[in-house]
């Protein structure tokens, strides 16, 4: 069995240090040590997009990331987007507009999303669907999506 590492990374805002074994993917880091079940396995192929995590203010999909990628690095899950104040524009926003039906793609689409209105405040319908891109929903056919995507940049504005 081999040995485990030491990690030191911030996550959703507070630091944390974590030994796992070398090759624990950061997805499997998240969901069983750290207890994190917001963030979804999909696909397993970076396909899907219910992985996806900002890790260091960058979209990335968890399942294919080494969790030793994450060292010194700082880390958002979907449980990172709300405050203390209220849950982010981008999560209310999808409750508000009906766009999550079973719920599996929305951390992923949300995290995107947040995402875009971070880098493109008032984006258009062609720039959601971009950001939207690497993430799968089954269930929705992405309008209602797209809409509170829009709703979230207009409630930032």
């Amino acid at each position: 069995m081999a040995e485990r590492i030491t990690l030191t990374f911030t996550l959703n805002g507070k630091p944390q240090t974590l030994a796992v074994h070398p090759m624990t993917r950061l997805l499997d880091m998240l969901r069983e040590d750290l207890g994190l079940t917001g963030t979804k396995e999909g696909c397993g192929e970076g396909e899907c997009g219910a992985c996806a995590v900002l890790l260091d203010g960058r979209v990335v999909n968890s399942c294919l990331i080494p969790a030793l990628q994450v060292e010194g690095c700082d880390l958002v899950t979907i449980e990172g987007l709300a405050t203390a104040s209220g849950l982010h524009p981008v999560q209310a926003a999808l409750l508000a507009h009906n766009g999550a039906q079973c719920g599996f793609c929305s951390p992923g689409m949300a995290i995107s999303a947040a995402d875009l209105l971070r880098r493109c405040p008032n984006p258009n319908h062609g720039d959601v669907k971009d950001a939207l891109s690497g993430n799968l929903c089954r269930c929705t056919g992405y309008t209602k999506i797209v809409e509170a995507v829009q709703a979230a940049a207009r409630s930032e504005a």
